[in-house]
């Protein structure tokens, strides 16, 4: 056995067996989280096992809690999809210089724990000016919008961007994405006390969607155009909505349906004007899939995280133990930006 091998196996052997992590003890609301024990994992191939020094909270996980979406079989039913963690093992296949660095991960479960494993593949080096928790509360939101908004809606420089929950994990980094590849961003909230926030971000336009028609003010602030992107959270009637917002030759991008997955879309509006529905969810895609997606990321984004030009933006930080609170915090719709917890 090489000096390095018997390294890593004494760092293994160090652990614990069992740790206490987060799980859903039957479907239900933020009440059924509980913390209990699950067994530490091992990094396999191709994966490291990381100590976890903070965790994003998303709402796939809230829809996994409410046993809507579920693990993929033989995955942990811990919770958590994204993580910041010190590698403590590295797998067969893993650079073994990885150990004692900061890796921040998508990982497909697990997350709300001690200890983590994520595929090396689908983790990058931590930029040393974020703090654990902003490096926690970005790879899901990293993923998600270097996707659907440049891959799917394939947003270009010059382009006008229409940009729905844009106080949210993702619609906040959306903001700074999509202004950072030089488009127009117009960004809708509930709450105007955050627009001058939203501006500083990068949106040119900030729309108060319950009081404003946010269709009118798109039409208006494009002079009559309309915008060439949606991304869209809420689904329901907001789609047909969103297609009358939008420019010739235009893309909407579903990431969500919280007034439900049903809509009603009118094929002639579709066929006249060119426009295309897209929509994608994270958890399906191939290894292969996050690994082309980790590298694009890491060429073209992963430097803005560096020079600060996109930052994450944290609401709160808050203990493991508390994850049923944060749950219902994000649920009750008064966040802006991210929730961590903190093992």
């Amino acid at each position: 056995m090489s000096a390095v091998s018997a390294m890593t196996e004494a760092v293994t052997e160090a652990l614990p067996s069992t740790m206490q992590a987060i799980v859903a003890r039957e479907p239900g609301d933020a009440s059924v989280l509980v913390l209990t024990e699950r067994p530490v994992p091992q990094s396999g191939p191709g994966e490291v096992l990381l100590r976890v020094l903070a965790a994003g909270i998303n709402r796939p996980d809230i829809m996994q809690r409410q046993g809507i979406a579920k693990p993929a079989p033989g995955v942990t039913d811990v919770l958590g999809l994204e993580v910041c963690g010190e590698v403590v093992a590295c797998g067969p296949g893993v650079d073994p210089a990885l150990r004692g660095t900061r890796r921040m991960a998508l990982v497909p479960g697990g997350g709300y724990a001690p200890w983590c494993v994520a595929a090396v593949d689908h983790s990058f080096a931590v930029p040393a000016r974020l703090s654990d928790a902003e490096a926690a509360a970005l790879p899901e939101g990293l993923f998600t919008v270097w996707h659907n908004l440049f891959e799917l809606g394939r947003l270009a420089m010059g382009e006008t961007v229409l940009i729905h929950g844009a106080t949210g994990g993702i619609g906040s980094l959306a903001v700074q994405m999509a202004h950072a590849a030089g488009c127009t961003v117009i960004a809708t909230a509930s709450d105007e006390a955050c627009f001058a926030e939203l501006k500083a971000m990068g949106a040119d336009l900030a729309i108060c969607w319950p009081t404003t028609d946010f269709v009118q003010a798109c039409m208006d602030f494009s002079g009559g155009r309309g915008v060439d992107v949606v991304l869209d959270i809420v689904g329901g009637d907001y789609v047909r909505r969103n297609l009358q917002a939008m420019a010739f030759g235009g893309r909407h991008v579903s990431l969500s349906f919280m007034q439900g997955s049903a809509v009603t879309v009118e094929l002639l509006t579709l066929m006249q004007r060119q426009l295309s529905l897209h929509s994608s969810t994270m958890r399906p895609q191939t290894h292969a899939e996050k690994t082309r997606m980790a590298h694009a990321i890491a060429r073209h984004v992963l430097p803005l995280l560096a020079s600060g030009r996109i930052a994450p933006r944290l609401h709160a930080r808050l203990p493991l133990a508390q994850a049923a609170q944060a749950h219902a915090l994000l649920e009750s719709g008064q966040v802006f930006g991210k929730l961590v917890l903190e093992p």
